[in-house]
């Protein structure tokens, strides 16, 4: 078998640090490898052959879930997991739609990330707990609902978002006006508020 080779992604390196020191303690010998932006995430997956990538979703220079299609496509058998703030629901949409084995929420216990991260080493499903009941209204989001969302509450307007991701103007309109009904909000405000309450932070 295989020896594991991870690529850490974390804008934080702390947090990157962290999970080294853990995964070399708790879970034995695997490979490591660490990345700080989206950008270094694909450099290093051109220049080395990793078979896992624990990636977190917010970074300086973008949303992972921007990136996670064109990952997939080239590297069709690296297996992926969210490491994320985020609500784990938040993510479940896309982890229908992506090939994303789960997500690990940052604010797990040192007991269930190297239970979880174990599982994902091992190439089983991970042992993550995942909700199966709808408790949040952004999690029936799609993938590119999400990248909308994210740019919408980073202040960009449709003409803006319309050129970052490189799609038409009036698409833009469209999934925004999908974002709003299915969120139940029918106003900026109204959503900004919602992904407070509920603790979304693009």
């Amino acid at each position: 078998m295989t020896k594991p080779k991870l690529l850490i992604a974390d804008d934080h390196g702390m947090i990157r640090r962290g999970l080294c020191m853990l995964i070399q303690g708790d879970i034995g010998e695997i490979e490591l490898a660490e990345a700080d932006s989206l950008s270094s995430v694909m450099s290093k997956l051109r220049k080395e052959q990793f078979t896992h990538l624990l990636l977190d979703v917010l970074f300086a220079d973008g949303n992972a879930l921007e990136i996670l299609p064109n990952i997939n496509q080239l590297y069709p058998a690296l297996k992926i997991m969210l490491f994320s703030m985020q609500p784990v629901t938040l993510h479940t949409r896309a982890l229908k739609s992506l090939n994303i084995y789960g997500v690990l929420s940052k604010a797990s216990d040192n007991d269930t990330v190297i239970r979880v991260l174990t599982d994902f080493l091992n190439s089983a499903f991970p042992s993550l707990e995942m909700p199966v009941v709808a408790t949040n209204p952004f999690q029936e989001l799609t993938v590119r609902e999400l990248q909308i969302l994210h740019h919408l509450l980073n202040g960009m307007g449709t003409k803006q978002i319309a050129d970052t991701l490189n799609i038409k103007m009036n698409s833009v309109s469209t999934f925004k006006k999908r974002i709003y009904e299915k969120t139940a909000t029918n106003s900026y405000k109204a959503l900004v508020d919602l992904c407070t309450l509920y603790k979304i932070n693009f």
